[in-house]
């Protein structure tokens, strides 16, 4: 990439990182916390985290289809408002039923599509794997460190103060937009049935498939994991030394997924490399699910799972942007998105009622199912040239 691409490149993996890293953040936390609001339910703790996926997942066509329409900057702008009011709403909420809706109206925000759109707009094709590739890091990044700050700041300020740290870092995406360039919108075209089956080719609903899966296994697997911690007597109830377990299982995770990530781009090996991830995740819950957990055994099956998780957050990306045309990219991004976080939504909403109706524990049979009939889909995915 040139100087100008990786500069761009930054900034947008910047407003990306640092909304999903406000995102993130209750989910180490929010399980055990939720306890502090009236009305609090297993199901609405799993509602709670998961329902800001549904309002994304309704929104993110629409929102790459108008980016196409009228240029990405305005849109962005437009997203990281709404995240702004309903960080708002949930810093000042003292009913769990009002985090929901809190949670929805970010969620309402649904701008992932659009920066990867523009980031596509702005990187030659031949570099935008590596791009892509980058941002996809990026996020991997924020998330990890999600994972440890939102405990401390949980901690120090209470689940309310979580939130309007959140609030804050969406003003702080919305200065980054703000630097970015106006771009004229690509030649219009109409949101038909003939474009959208466009970008419904087998190829594009395989990987929207796959990101569906993966979030609805991550969605799922927060909703238990911070109380499995506390239940377990490997961090203390309050969540404070959540960081002894999350710093060291991110670290190695991050080292443990370059190799699947250069063997997917280097050597072009994506097929491949999804497999090796699903399998290494399918491994990980079922562990989860049978292992008698103690620091080390915990410790151990987390660093698996996210070795998946963010091998497969990096990879999913390029792929689409290699796919799509260049004129529907905002579209097929939007629909890559919006599987994404509807599968956010439907794990809240599968998690939280089995974790309701049966135990923690049975959450991980159902994370276990799904993978493997991801993988099952996965092993029809024909290995091409940009595959």
């Amino acid at each position: 990439m040139t100087k100008q691409e990786r500069f761009f490149a930054l900034k947008i993996s910047s407003i990306m990182a640092t909304r999903l890293f406000g995102l993130f953040m209750i989910f180490p936390v929010f399980s055990v916390y939720a306890m502090q609001y009236k009305n609090t339910t297993p199901y609405l703790i799993g509602l709670a985290i998961g329902i800001y996926g549904l309002t994304q997942a309704l929104l993110q066509i629409p929102f790459g289809y108008l980016s196409d329409q009228f240029g990405r900057k305005p849109l962005l702008i437009i997203g990281l408002v709404f995240f702004f009011i309903g960080s708002v709403v949930t810093a000042n909420a003292t009913d769990i039923i009002h985090v929901v809706v809190g949670r929805a109206l970010q969620g309402s925000g649904a701008i992932s599509a659009v920066l990867m759109a523009f980031l596509a707009d702005f990187v030659a094709e031949g570099q935008r794997s590596k791009a892509n590739a980058f941002v996809g890091m990026q996020i991997g990044l924020a998330f990890m460190l999600s994972l440890l700050i939102g405990p401390i700041i949980t901690v120090n300020l209470g689940i309310s103060g979580l939130f309007w740290v959140i609030a804050g870092l969406s003003i702080v995406a919305l200065i980054i937009v703000t630097t970015l360039p106006y771009v004229k919108p690509h030649t219009q075209y109409s949101l038909s049935i003939p474009n959208i089956k466009q970008v419904l080719t087998a190829k594009l609903l395989k990987l929207d498939f796959s990101v569906f899966t993966l979030h609805l296994i991550l969605t799922c697997a927060f909703i238990v994991m911070p109380v499995l911690l506390v239940e377990n007597n490997i961090v203390a109830a309050d969540l404070k030394d959540n960081w002894s377990v999350y710093l060291p299982v991110m670290l190695l995770s991050f080292v443990g997924m370059l190799p699947i990530i250069i063997l997917a781009e280097k050597f072009q090996k994506h097929k491949a490399m999804i497999l090796v991830a699903i399998t290494i995740m399918i491994i990980s819950q079922i562990l989860f699910y049978q292992t008698s957990l103690t620091y080390l055994t915990f410790s151990t099956l987390l660093t698996l799972f996210f070795i998946a998780f963010n091998a497969m957050e990096a990879m999913l990306p390029s792929l689409i942007s290699k796919i799509a045309t260049d004129d529907k990219r905002g579209l097929a991004m939007g629909l890559y998105s919006t599987s994404q976080f509807l599968g956010a939504f439907v794990g809240g909403i599968f998690g939280g009622w089995i974790y309701n109706i049966y135990d923690l524990n049975s959450v991980f049979l159902f994370t276990t199912l799904m993978a493997i009939i991801w993988l099952g889909v996965m092993l029809t995915m024909k290995q091409q040239k940009t595959l």
